[in-house]
């Protein structure tokens, strides 16, 4: 029995890791230290630092520039640091498997590739050549954030993008054949009509095919319309028609369409990625069983002293009462083990994320416990508790709101002085470490007490006359209190937590945007870097090629390529679309009209795809998440706590017993799976009932642990953090349909799974109620 390598097994099942390594005690050890957060933690700094180099290159950042023989040492370390990484993988990685991960690969190529880039170089700028100099690698450089291990969620987005782009090739031929369709028409319908010009810049109105293609383009996407019709529809109104026409074909039926067919493909891969995250979970813990498993009555088990031992090496911070806890939940019939089936939900049990707290005494009742416990205090503290009290400082909020929108800064001191009293009456009965169990106490504490100190920073600065513009910025902390609003009321409480619950998974998809971001920003740095000048002083943004145009009249100068940052700001307004078109045209007249494929290229990659994966999976995580906020998990966990006698009150936790306290923060349907759950009518205990609610509980003295720890559970309706739960919930139902399929038997069978058909439900009356 290797427990260490039992517990690397579980750990990877637990983080969704695929990683594969030699079973030797010394390649287990270097792979658990591979896996460690401060290897991981160096890796992503350096990688980051490498990013971050753009601003420091040329074209610098105004103010920040540094010499190419500062930076390029600086690139060869986070090139050594992260060669490093990958020299660290390879000794424990068995056999061929390290040359055969494309991933390695991709770091391995990008690095040399990078090497060569920076010799190059230096090679022209010391001949002589420095005008010939660019550094044509940079854009690579994401790949490294892309591909290194800890990438994985980024990677797995990136994957299903690239397997997606195939499936909508049929619906984007079929639309740029309709543009072109089109744009000959126009062509043959307007090309006779010298009278028709653009009223943006009075050139000549649908000439030249290229740019009639463009404009219909830009159509698609309204940006510039109805600019672009006005011409034709002036001269005659019957013009219209071709316009209206065309919208409805390409912008509402083929934009539908494509957006439909991105949103099932990209369904279909993620599925087909999550059911092999699924089979690589099971196939860890497999591992994991067969090295812990005895055999009991001529069964395969885990029996509970041997779940203890491999658990403190899993968790070994944790307490024995807490693995205590995960048996009782996994060992439901009682028979002092467990077997292969309910030892596939250690993974998800793991997840459940639990914490310990020591209950203790309120600071006051500690050390003046004849105050503390006076009938006054009962009294104010019952008052607190009370809901009228929120109501009270609800009001007040409204009140507050009211006299902030019509400058009466004559009560500012009164009502800071009552909300500050509602902090000091909560931190009195509540305690500090329960007081700031809740999120809306903590916002609270930071925008009353910032509020509080920028009001006497304000009067003072007002006395020494300091400048509007420095108060304007402290009056923002004042303002954020009506934010409490948002607080109070239970609907926006809804929406705000299932916001908060899925903004993790979400970072996925703004790990996706930045790295297209990086590459787009980089590319147009090498291209138009130093073409423009955002300085209000020069004329045509100091380029004569722009005297005259609708980019350089709107004043659109400062949207250039001129350093990194302010390639951000411009790839973020053409990912908004509005204007993109003007945008474009600034550098087609600088350049040629071959930079629209540039525009285009980005506007298909990020607005069309990009945004529409994002879109599609914010509304299942949204109604995922929402639909949680009904307690339909957490109530089925719940079950499963007052069926093992250890049900809680949602009390003050100094007004409990003083024993163990567990708070479970995020529980998971997945928990529940093999444990049959038949949820009672009846509503769950007031809060003013005891911890005697236990008694209700048939067999409650069968599920009690062992000694008497006064172990109590608290279950907070919170969502889900992690990427990889929130994504496997996202297709349970679905996944649970094919549990009888025949799993595969090893890691590379499951590599190659291909992805199956999703076919939509019947819209029957069964199916649909």
């Amino acid at each position: 029995m290797n427990l260490y390598l039992a517990a690397t097994y579980i750990r990877d099942a637990r983080y969704g890791r695929n990683g594969q390594f030699e079973t030797d005690d010394n390649s287990v050890r270097l792979y658990n230290l591979y896996n460690h957060w401060l290897p991981k933690g160096v890796a992503y700094f350096f990688i980051l630092l490498l990013l971050a180099l753009a601003i420091f290159e040329k074209p610098a950042v105004p103010g920040l520039k540094i010499e190419y023989y500062v930076t390029m040492p600086m690139e060869v370390i986070c090139l050594i640091v992260i060669g490093s990484r990958l020299f660290h993988l390879r000794r424990f990685s068995p056999g061929k498997t390290f040359y055969s991960d494309k991933k390695n690969l991709v770091v391995m190529a990008t690095m040399v590739v990078v090497v060569i880039d920076m010799i190059s170089y230096i090679a022209l700028v010391n001949s002589g050549q420095a005008m010939y100099a660019y550094r044509w690698s940079r854009p690579l450089r994401a790949l490294l954030l892309v591909n290194i291990t800890e990438g994985r969620q980024i990677r797995r987005a990136f994957r299903n993008i690239r397997r997606t782009l195939p499936d909508i090739l049929n619906v984007l031929v079929l639309f740029f054949l309709s543009i072109a369709l089109f744009a000959l028409m126009a062509l043959k319908i307007f090309e006779r009509r010298p009278e028709l010009r653009l009223y943006t810049d009075d050139s000549p109105y649908f000439k030249h095919y290229g740019d009639i293609y463009f404009q219909l383009y830009v159509l698609v996407t309204t940006a510039n319309s109805p600019d672009i019709m006005m011409p034709a529809f002036d001269s005659n109104k019957w013009f219209s028609l071709f316009f209206i026409v065309y919208l409805v074909v390409c912008l509402y039926l083929f934009m539908s369409i494509i957006l439909a067919v991105i949103y099932k493909n990209y369904r279909k891969h993620l599925k087909n990625e999550i059911k092999k995250s699924v089979f690589i979970k099971r196939f860890k813990l497999l591992r994991a069983f067969d090295e812990l498993k005895e055999q009991v009555e001529g069964k395969s088990v885990v029996t509970e002293k041997t779940w203890n031992a491999v658990m403190k090496e899993v968790l070994p911070n944790r307490t024995l009462v807490y693995y205590n806890l995960l048996w009782m939940v996994l060992d439901k019939d009682v028979n002092g083990y467990i077997d292969r089936k309910m030892f596939l939900q250690v993974a998800d049990l793991l997840n459940v994320e639990v914490s310990e707290v020591r209950n203790q005494k309120h600071l006051i009742e500690k050390y003046y416990p004849h105050i503390y416990n006076s009938s006054v205090s009962i009294a104010v503290r019952q008052v607190v508790m009370h809901k009228f009290f929120r109501y009270f400082f609800d009001l007040a909020i409204v009140v507050n709101a009211f006299f902030i929108g019509f400058n009466l800064d004559e009560a500012e001191w009164f009502f800071l002085s009552v909300f500050t009293c509602e902090i000091i009456l909560k931190l009195y009965t509540y305690g500090f470490r329960e007081f700031c169990r809740r999120f809306w106490n903590i916002f609270d504490f930071i925008v009353i007490s910032a509020a509080f100190i920028a009001t006497v920073i304000e009067a003072a600065l007002e006395e020494l006359q300091y400048s509007r513009e420095t108060l304007d910025v402290l009056l923002v902390l004042r303002i954020l209190r009506l934010l409490k609003l948002v607080g109070s009321i239970d609907r926006f409480k809804v929406i705000i937590g299932t916001l908060t619950n899925i903004a993790p998974s979400m970072f996925t998809y703004g790990g996706v945007l930045f790295v297209f971001y990086y590459v787009f920003a980089i590319i147009g740095m090498e291209v138009w870097g130093t073409m423009l000048s955002g300085d209000p002083n020069v004329s045509f943004c100091n380029n004569s090629n722009l005297n005259g145009s609708e980019f350089a009249r709107d004043h659109y100068c400062n949207n250039n390529f001129s350093d990194i940052l302010t390639a951000f700001v411009l790839l973020f307004e053409l990912m908004v679309v509005n204007q993109w078109h003007v945008l474009t045209s600034g550098f087609v007249a600088i350049t040629s009209a071959w930079a629209r494929l540039y525009f285009v290229a980005f506007h298909l990659l990020v607005v069309i795809v990009v945004l529409n994966i994002f879109l599609a999976f914010i509304l299942e995580a949204f109604m995922l998440e929402s639909s949680l906020s009904a307690g339909k998990f957490s109530n089925a966990v719940e079950e499963k706590i007052k069926e093992m006698g250890l049900w809680v009150s949602k009390k003050p936790l100094q007004e409990q017993l003083p024993v163990e306290h567990v708070q479970i923060e995020a529980p998971q349907s997945v928990l529940v799976d093999n444990i049959e759950i038949h949820p009672s009518p009846t509503p769950p205990p007031a809060e003013n009932e005891t911890a005697e609610a236990a008694d209700v509980v048939p067999e409650m003295k069968e599920r009690r642990p062992r000694a008497d720890t006064g172990l109590r559970f608290r279950i907070a309706r919170r969502g889900t953090r992690k990427t990889e739960i929130l994504l496997q919930r996202m297709f349970e139902s679905e996944l649970l349909h094919e549990e009888g399929q025949e799993m595969p038997t090893t890691e590379n069978e499951i590599e190659e799974m291909e992805p199956e058909e999703i076919r939509p439900t019947p819209l029957t009356l069964d199916n649909v109620t």
